[in-house]
């Protein structure tokens, strides 16, 4: 299974005392209840790899694990090819070799490290804003959304100004929000979420989903009356990282609810790649599609900061946080929150699963 390093920023991080109920052998997107509101090694190999004998999303993922802080990351181009952002010519001889296609950069990771720095000190404070680097123009795109007006939107704009033309601004519809809801019938201490995964840590059947939903809920039920009972809530995630971890009575289904009759298998888990066309499964709005737009980045919701999400142009609506975001048989994320909905469309963003199933030394069952 495809791993990568921890964050190590600072969490804020709910745990509860394990005790646990069942979870009936659900598949991931089922509705679930929750509250609303050197590495040289790796040189030879990927050298020797060819982009014909894995994915192009998981080629470019490990080129971009392998170069470290030596690119600004990876996307997919129109014709499917992993595009690889290097800095050097060493490094470009080096992603040549293994199948994918170098880009020089224009500016440097620092530089745009420094700018992201700048954009979390000035703006980490404004809900509806957030950023993240554009590997293909080797910029940062700033967002607002509709909320983000007078005094607060003067402020984004100085900031974005000072930074000069590395800088590109999108307005987005609707406001950010996390995608929990509340209010209507739902499965456990007033709320409704979505199942992500089913996964295993040493042996015991756990499930992952949204922090933001583990925060506040300890218990789990399949049924607005609470008689099927699925899990407890062991630990969670929220802000700054969007995962939970659920401790689950039975082994649940190594697939995704496609809500059609059908499911499907998840077996193992990787990183998402700008450009990447993917799938999500949540209770409210069932399955949506679309395409991965920046990895990496920073959403400030009312509710606290998230970073290092999935951004993609996948819809998605109140109940669907927690559910899963996959690419074919790959796991790639939890659904967090987003603007839009699944009439108008909108923009969503997802915490990687890598993390939490890295964090908690857990793997997809």
């Amino acid at each position: 299974m495809t791993r990568r390093n921890a964050k190590t920023r600072t969490r804020t991080v709910v745990t509860w005392t394990a005790v646990f109920a069942g979870s009936a052998g659900l598949v991931a997107g089922s509705m679930y209840a929750v509250r609303m509101p050197d590495r040289s090694g790796q040189q030879a190999t990927l050298a020797g790899q060819r982009a014909s004998n894995r994915p192009p999303d998981a080629l470019a993922a490990a080129l971009v694990d392998r170069l470290g802080a030596r690119t600004a990351g990876a996307y997919l181009d129109s014709s499917g090819r992993p595009v690889v952002t290097v800095t050097n010519a060493t490094d470009a001889a080096m992603v040549r070799a293994a199948g994918a296609v170098p880009k020089t950069l224009t500016r440097s990771p620092a530089t745009l490290k420094r700018i992201t720095d700048s954009l979390r000190a000035s703006t980490m404070g404004i809900p509806g804003t957030g950023w993240a680097v554009d590997p293909a123009t080797a910029g940062v795109t700033v967002w607002t959304d509709e909320s983000v007006t007078g005094a607060r939107m003067a402020a984004v704009r100085r900031a974005a100004r000072q930074l000069g033309p590395a800088i590109r601004m999108v307005r987005l519809p609707g406001s950010l929000r996390t995608l929990a809801l509340g209010g209507d019938a739902i499965f456990g201490q007033g709320a409704r979420c979505s199942l992500g995964f089913n996964v295993k840590r040493g042996g015991q059947d756990f499930f992952l989903t949204a922090g933001h939903c583990g925060n506040v809920v300890q218990t789990w039920t399949a049924d607005q009356q609470g008689a099927q009972p699925l899990g407890t809530t062991v630990q969670s995630s929220f802000p700054g990282d969007d995962f939970a971890l659920v401790r689950a009575e039975e082994a649940g289904e190594g697939a995704v609810n496609l809500y059609n009759g059908q499911s499907q298998e998840i077996t193992e888990a990787g990183d998402a790649v700008v450009g990447q066309r993917v799938t999500r499964s949540g209770s409210t709005t069932g399955v949506s599609t679309g395409t991965v737009t920046a990895i990496n980045a920073t959403v400030n919701y009312p509710e606290g900061t998230v970073t290092g999400a999935i951004q993609t142009t996948v819809c998605a609506e109140p109940g669907d946080s927690g559910g899963s975001l996959f690419s074919g048989s790959t796991a790639l994320g939890l659904t967090s929150g987003g603007s839009g909905d699944c009439r108008t469309g909108g923009v969503t963003f997802f915490q990687p699963v890598t993390e939490p199933l890295q964090l908690f030394d857990a793997e997809v069952s």
